[in-house]
């Protein structure tokens, strides 16, 4: 008998320790914010196939890289392999810290649930220890009958055995807990892990692109010129719409400048040139037409992050979005969306820095809310390239799409 309540009172103080093996750590909970489960899985959606992409990029720029001949070449695949592998560091701790919340809420519940069961045991422990403790003996001469004696022992011989039955649940639940704890110091350390990645290839990338501007220092006169026009013009527009039209007519007329014919030697025979002219404008040798309905180009998002306004959506101020307006991480590396040419890179009233690039099709992307950018006017980028970082203190990011002028849904061009 005294051995049997002996054994009720180990799995019951069993089950007592699991309430307090299964409550969350509190000082971790400081040190990474909690995020809720939905969101959380939201996250984990979206920076798993973001990181997926990026490693993607990552790869195909460092085959380029090898594959190029021109050390220039060589360089701006290179800083767009280590753009992307930024990018892919980042989703990453993004996916670590809603795997951390994940682990977090579901411990959380587990310890909440514990905690309901956690008075009744009490009782019914120090019941049963205070049973154990009492010699058999000794319990005949306490108040009461013979009878009540029996009867307590009865009942105990039968509770054992229940005991066991619902304290299985709870042995279960213990080791639930602990595979959340295994599981949430595992995303804690992936999370550190990526933290001091990032910190090296931003460092790589940073010399990757102080080398790019040290081969380019010599081939900066016109751009300088140009850039002097661009913010010229940004100060003559009345708005970011003004100066992007402006920006497109430049475009327009590089265009109608370059489509002119190069200067045409004089031939020493008159004659077999008049000849070779009217052949060349026979009827049977038509010029070569561009396709009725030729695809768009392909973009990608210059930045991972969640979407505060869609492109159309009505905005606080009445005025519908015409772009997309993205939350990121706190300093992520910005990206070109496609290959062009920087057209504006700079600071602009109420928008921070941006930069504008004209692609080809007739389209001109836009970015804003850059805290720093590493692209100046004249360079010619590629889509990955890297094009500065976002704000520190968690601004957001402004993405907007020109089709001939004309704002377009960004979403409809990702690749």
């Amino acid at each position: 008998m005294p051995l049997k309540t002996s054994v009720a009172v180990g799995i019951l103080a069993a089950a007592l320790g699991l309430v307090i093996a299964t409550a969350p750590s509190g000082r971790a909970q400081r040190e990474v914010a909690i995020l809720s489960p939905d969101e959380a899985r939201e996250q984990l959606e979206s920076a798993t196939k973001a990181g997926e992409q990026a490693e993607a990029r990552a790869e195909r720029f460092a085959r380029e890289a090898e594959a190029a001949s021109e050390a220039t070449e060589r360089a701006v695949r290179q800083a767009a392999a280590l753009a992307a592998q930024i990018q892919q560091t980042e989703a990453q701790i993004i996916a670590a810290r809603a795997r951390y919340s994940l682990a977090q809420v579901e411990r959380a519940r587990l310890a909440n649930r514990l905690a309901n069961r956690q008075q009744p045991l009490v009782r019914l422990t120090a019941a049963l220890q205070t049973t154990a403790r009492r010699p058999l003996a000794l319990s005949a001469f306490q108040p009461g009958s013979l009878k009540d004696l029996v009867y307590v022992r009865a009942v105990l011989d039968s509770a054992v055995p229940q005991i066991r039955a619902r304290t299985a649940t709870l042995r279960s639940e213990l080791e639930e807990g602990r595979t959340l704890e295994r599981r949430a110091r595992r995303a804690l350390t992936q999370l550190r892990g990526s933290e001091d990645q990032l910190k090296t290839k931003r460092g790589a990338l940073a010399a990757v692109e102080a080398r790019q501007r040290l081969a380019l220092t010599e081939a900066r006169g016109n751009a300088a010129r140009e850039g002097e026009r661009a913010l010229v013009l940004a100060e003559e527009a009345r708005d970011l719409d003004g100066l992007i039209k402006r920006l497109d007519e430049n475009a327009r007329l590089r265009a109608t400048l370059a489509a002119f014919p190069g200067p045409v030697l004089r031939p020493d025979n008159p004659k077999e040139t008049s000849q070779a002219m009217v052949s060349a404008q026979a009827p049977d040798a038509p010029p070569a037409a561009l396709p009725v309905t030729a695809p768009p180009t392909r973009f990608q998002l210059p930045v991972q992050g969640r979407t505060i306004t869609g492109f159309g959506e009505q905005r606080a101020s009445g005025l519908r979005s015409k772009g997309l307006t993205l939350s990121p991480e706190p300093g992520a590396q910005i990206v070109s969306p496609a290959r062009g040419r920087v057209v504006f890179s700079g600071p602009y009233e109420g928008f921070g820095r941006i930069v504008i690039i004209e692609h080809a099709d007739g389209l001109t992307s836009l970015i804003t809310g850059l805290s720093r950018v590493d692209v100046e006017v004249g360079d010619r980028v590629i889509g990955g390239a890297p094009l500065g970082v976002a704000d520190g203190e968690g601004g957001v990011i402004g993405v907007e799409l020109r089709n001939q002028g004309e704002p377009v849904n960004p979403i409809d061009y990702l690749k």
